[in-house]
């Protein structure tokens, strides 16, 4: 086996050896003594980060220490004007995952000129103090928990190299490049059979006053509270701001019948198990708190066209019933002439229905569910229309009054008004899905679990970064991602055509 290079302990790396030393020196007499194997954990974690960051620093030193023998080099800046003068000894403070560390450079000048510094581009270094490793693990943290927990987790990791507000700040920085990410981002293909789902909802997020829509902040100044200490039943805080959410994704034609959906009143007998459902895979999530709803379903459509440009697949679009979202589906179809498939959720459907069985029978009883079951079968048969109808019959018959009648009208008001979204007969025999679980798991995943932790109001920028990028993670493409970003924060602070704001002479 060939030998490692064996350090040079007089040269920039001296420090670093120096430090390996003492904690080498240190763990020989730990092992001496009765030392508890946590205590050592301690000393190395605590140690070894500082051995790591003189190690960086002797590689900084290093670099800098060549450049400054470096002396045949036409350096210009963004402008193409050149620098004919060269100064070393300039340095700035680096805060990188190991603690902070000095970038010694070069300054090259002119007259009237800015300075330049080539090792900034050569090292593509940002342009505040934090590095983008720790950019990394402080988006890594905040989109899993909140600030503070973000902020303490990256100080027992790195030492105090990072504030709250300054984690907040970072995190909606690295969510700038995702919508351009996305629009260079192809699709994997699927074949001509394979459904192409979109589902969209909505979820409310709690902002600060300044950060909620004009009419929603209008009525929060507005009202005045029933009771100072607590909401009184039906009364609004008026707190929230919509965002809305889409979700992409492919699924197998998985064919099935109603009973496969709903068993019969006398139940399931065994000889058949229910056929599955289909299963969503390459799934994606998006989400806006700033943009309007229009501006997500365009992007929901712009990810379906991506995968299937020829328009050659079924496109089925799972919503829950609201008009604002079902006319801006149809003008996104229309504008794209694109044929779509639009189901409401059939859960959304069944809840409608058993507030309907509860006021014809008592709930909790076999009587009321075997009234849904029979209902919600010719609703699955493609026969909304009857089941709305036998409904009203019912309720006439009964003499249902008041609240009773008004909870029966309701359900029959909302399977009339969305027969054209009710043709289940032809989703389960084309084996398309008929549940927007998907959707309803990501506002549960990407708001309910971060966005909604208890005491957070959030401005617009910060709400929308976390949003943007808890999606981006659950997407799976992060990792991709901050390779682009990087490459494009490159670009925004070193924009010459060789990316370097200089040029080497022979």
């Amino acid at each position: 086996m060939q030998p490692y290079d064996a350090c040079d302990a007089s040269g920039p790396f001296a420090p670093a050896a120096s430090a390996f030393d003492r904690l080498t020196s240190a763990l020989s007499g730990a092992a001496r003594g009765d030392s508890r194997h946590h205590e050592v954990e301690l000393l190395i974690e605590a140690e070894g980060r500082e051995v790591l960051r003189l190690l960086f620093q002797g590689f900084l030193d290093q670099r800098e220490a060549r450049e400054r023998e470096e002396r045949a080099r036409e350096v210009r800046g963004g402008e193409g004007r050149l620098r004919p003068h060269r100064e070393p000894g300039h340095h700035r403070s680096l805060a990188c995952v190991f603690g902070t560390v000095t970038v010694g450079r070069v300054a090259w000048r002119g007259k009237s000129l800015g300075n330049v510094h080539p090792a900034d581009a050569e090292l593509s270094l940002p342009a505040g103090l934090h590095s983008h490793g720790l950019r990394r693990l402080a988006v890594l943290e905040a989109v899993r928990g909140s600030y503070d927990q973000a902020k303490a987790a990256i100080d027992r990791r790195c030492g105090k190299v990072m504030g709250k507000r300054q984690t907040e700040q970072l995190v909606v920085a690295a969510a700038g490049d995702i919508d351009s990410f996305y629009r260079q981002k192809i699709p994997l293909p699927a074949t001509a059979s394979t459904a192409l789902v979109l589902q969209v909802d909505g979820k409310g997020i709690v902002m600060r006053p300044e950060a909620l829509r004009p009419a929603t902040l209008k009525a929060y100044l507005a009202k005045e509270r029933a009771m100072r200490t607590r909401l009184a039943p039906g009364e609004k805080p008026h707190r929230k701001r919509m965002a809305t959410l889409a979700c992409v994704f492919d699924a197998d034609p998985a064919p099935r019948r109603p009973h496969d959906i709903i068993a019969s009143p006398a139940g399931r007998t065994g000889s058949r198990a229910p056929r599955p459902g289909p299963k969503a895979r390459a799934k994606w999530l998006c989400g806006s708190v700033i943009h309007p709803p229009e501006h997500t379903i365009a992007a929901a459509f712009d990810q379906a066209e991506a995968r299937d440009r020829d328009h050659a697949r079924h496109w089925v679009v799972l919503v829950d019933g609201a008009r604002h979202q079902l006319d801006l589906i149809a003008a996104e179809a229309s504008r794209r002439d694109v044929t779509v498939h639009v189901l409401l959720d059939i859960v959304h459907v069944s809840e409608y229905v058993w507030t309907a069985a509860h006021r014809f029978h008592q709930a909790g009883t076999a009587e009321a569910e075997a009234w849904v079951a029979g209902h919600l079968t010719t609703i699955l048969h493609g026969q909304a229309a009857r089941a709305a109808a036998e409904i009203t019959t019912q309720a006439e018959h009964d003499g249902l009054r008041g609240a009773k009648r008004q909870a029966a009208d309701a359900c029959v008001r909302y399977l009339t008004g969305h027969l054209d979204q009710l043709h289940y007969d032809t989703a389960l025999a084309a084996g398309w899905p008929i549940a927007t679980g998907a959707i309803e798991g990501a506002c549960r995943h990407l708001i309910g679990d971060r966005l909604e932790i208890t005491g957070a109001r959030w401005g617009l920028t910060g709400a929308e970064a976390v949003l943007k990028l808890r999606a981006l993670n659950d997407n799976g493409d992060l990792e991709e991602y901050w390779r682009y970003h990087l490459a494009r924060e490159h670009e925004r602070l070193y924009p010459t055509p060789d990316q370097h704001n200089y040029h080497l002479t022979a």
